[in-house]
């Protein structure tokens, strides 16, 4: 391989465009500073005599760039989605989680940005294994150097069959003194090979640390990668266990190329090959055979020549669909999604059915004693029918029973609450918060069930304390007690809020009626009391009858008109109590579901969001991970 001459240069005709090969050999220019443009016509001439020695890049021609075009396919919509999925989850998932997805996002993109006319081969392999006497053949000239001398490479050198591809090797930092462009012969002017680049890299088992990490940076960042291996370390573990099975997904843009074929003898190459893939299918790569996508798997002798001539065909191939740069993005973003398949699948159907939503009402209107204020309230509403259409002697009587018993129905509606069930009460919400936040995570996975379980447990501070105003104002049993002091910036009991006796239920139409009746009912027994009186002192003349008639009627009538009263205020009652029970239930369930409810659900529903996105990313999986 030799520079390109100034007179080639100045004319600005490539080997396509003249169709001649040049005259003569001068020192000359390299098309970018990086590559050589030309080779010198005298070795193309002279094939079978000595290869003039490489030189350097001395200036810096305008490269031909052409700028990375992505074919219509499923991968820009994948990208699109995996960016929105790493925005999203970012504030609930650490930033090792994303790293890698990170990663993949940032080199697709630096990846685009460059030129769609080149693809990007390494040539990798372990000590000895042969790949340096590979990457010659392939180029037609001993670029990278061999020997017994181990390691032999110890930096990446490229080889680009066009140019304009400085932008990828400044990509992979490939030193400019180690870019070279193919001996001029049938490898040089193979129509199929143009815009092939390929890196020949240092070995992977190398005793020295900096190699190997040129080696994982630089395979990162490859369009495609030809292993080789050879009849003694094909089996090696180190090679299977850190680079072929973690990359099974990027199978169709590998090549794993037995060499050294020329030391095995009869039909041993045959079997080792057999063997070679049935190791790769325990790795998990998926073998390109009968036209089926895969890796593409031969054997061959670098040494003699022997399959090299198929595989430069295959490589050709491979080249000329342009379709490697895309295709290692999709295996990129493919592995990026199975990593992240634990934080974003589910099992089952996780979320808040309405099911769960009841039961987390019912738990509330439980801690809030909705029923037991539906009973208050229904028992009320009987005292109050009672007092208004009761006899005025079993009223005086009742009056008797209750005077100077504090606490009692009948001067705060309510019994106070003891401290302990107040604490029940707490420990009630306490529960229906802690099982509400376990149904809706349930089989989420772990970020989003502990997202899910914190906006529970924050929107949960202080429902206690509003569940009990709740029931102060609806005046359910035992809400003075709790909600004293709870009022913001008032400290007020519940008993001074209320003017120190709970709202009175309405009363029917019919009360005045019945109330009329039995005033009715009294003055008749006063009368015939009073007739009576009259007629024992002498005043009125005697006739016990019919005062006592009067009399006797109002006796019996009073306590008739108080039992159809009675029969009649059950409806009402019941009703009454049930209505005061619903307004508090929904009014609890209202305060959980603004509280607890809907923050989970929102978390629920960024889920579900990421989720969509993820599975966007991994529908047109080219790996079916």
């Amino acid at each position: 391989m030799t520079a390109v001459t100034d007179e080639d240069h100045g004319k600005g005709k490539s080997r396509g465009d003249s169709g001649e090969k040049p005259d003569g050999v001068k020192d000359g220019r390299w098309d970018d500073g990086l590559i050589a443009r030309r080779a010198a016509a005298a070795a193309a001439r002279d094939a079978d005599g000595p290869v003039p020695v490489l030189a350097p890049a001395d200036n810096d021609a305008e490269p031909q760039v052409e700028a990375y075009a992505p074919a219509d396919g499923p991968l820009p919509a994948r990208l699109d989605a995996l960016r929105e999925l790493v925005g999203l989850s970012r504030a609930r998932l650490d930033r090792d989680t994303l790293a890698e997805a990170g990663r993949v996002l940032d080199e697709a993109a630096a990846r685009q940005r460059l030129s769609s006319r080149h693809t990007v081969v390494a040539v990798a392999g372990a000590t000895g294994s042969g790949k340096s006497t590979l990457f010659n053949a392939l180029a037609g000239a001993p670029i990278s150097d061999t020997g017994l001398r181990r390691p032999t490479t110890s930096q990446p050198i490229a080889c680009s069959w066009t140019d304009g591809a400085a932008g990828l090797l400044d990509r992979l930092a490939v030193p400019g003194r180690l870019r070279r462009r193919p001996h001029p012969g049938p490898a040089a002017f193979d129509e199929a090979l143009q815009g092939l680049v390929l890196v020949d890299l240092p070995d992977h088992d190398s005793a020295a640390t900096e190699h190997r990490d040129q080696v994982d940076r630089v395979l990162a960042l490859v369009d495609a990668v030809i292993w080789v291996v050879d009849p003694e370390k094909y089996a090696d573990a180190a090679l299977h266990e850190r680079y072929l099975r973690p990359l099974a997904g990027h199978a169709e843009v590998t090549f794993v190329v037995l060499n050294q074929t020329d030391r095995l003898p009869g039909e041993a190459a045959d079997l080792v090959l057999d063997d070679l893939r049935r190791l790769l299918d325990e790795d998990g790569i998926a073998l390109g055979e009968h036209g089926e996508p895969g890796a593409t798997v031969m054997s061959l002798s670098a040494l003699t020549g022997d399959g090299v001539p198929e595989l430069r065909e295959m490589i050709g191939r491979f080249v000329s669909d342009r379709t490697a740069a895309t295709r290692r993005l999709s295996a990129d973003v493919d592995a990026a999604a199975a990593r992240l398949r634990k934080v974003y699948v589910a099992q089952g159907r996780p979320g808040l059915g309405e099911r769960a939503r009841e039961e987390f009402a019912d738990r509330l209107a439980e801690a809030v004693g909705a029923a037991a204020a539906g009973q208050a309230a229904e028992r009320e509403w009987r005292r109050n029918a009672s007092r208004a259409c009761g006899t005025p002697w079993l009223r005086l009587w009742r009056w008797y029973e209750n005077r100077g018993l504090p606490g009692s129905l009948d001067r705060l509606g309510q019994a106070l609450t003891p401290p302990e069930e107040e604490l029940t009460a707490r420990q009630r919400v306490e529960q229906a918060v802690r099982i509400v936040a376990d149904d809706a995570a349930d089989g989420l996975p772990g970020p989003w069930a502990q997202a899910v379980r914190e906006a529970a447990f924050t929107g949960a501070q202080g429902l206690p304390e509003a569940l009990d105003e709740l029931a102060v104002k609806a005046g359910a049993p035992g809400a003075a007690k709790r909600g004293g002091g709870t009022e913001t910036g008032k400290g007020k009991s519940a008993v001074d809020r209320l003017g120190g006796r709970p709202p009175k239920p309405p009363r029917p139409k019919w009360w005045p009626a019945a109330v009329l009746a039995q005033a009715s009912m009294t003055l008749l027994q006063i009368f015939g009391g009073l007739w009576l009186v009259g007629q024992i002192i002498g005043v009125l003349e005697p006739g016990l009858v019919t005062p006592a008639l009067i009399m006797l009627g109002g006796v019996v009538g009073g306590p008739l008109v108080e039992w159809a009263c009675a029969a009649a205020i059950r409806g009402p009652a019941r009703r009454y109590g049930q209505d005061a029970e619903r307004r508090l239930r929904e009014a609890a369930a209202g305060c959980g579901r603004a509280r607890v409810l809907d923050p989970v659900a929102a978390e629920l529903v960024r889920y579900r969001e990421v989720r969509e996105r993820y599975v966007t990313v991994t529908e047109f999986s080219t790996t079916g991970r």
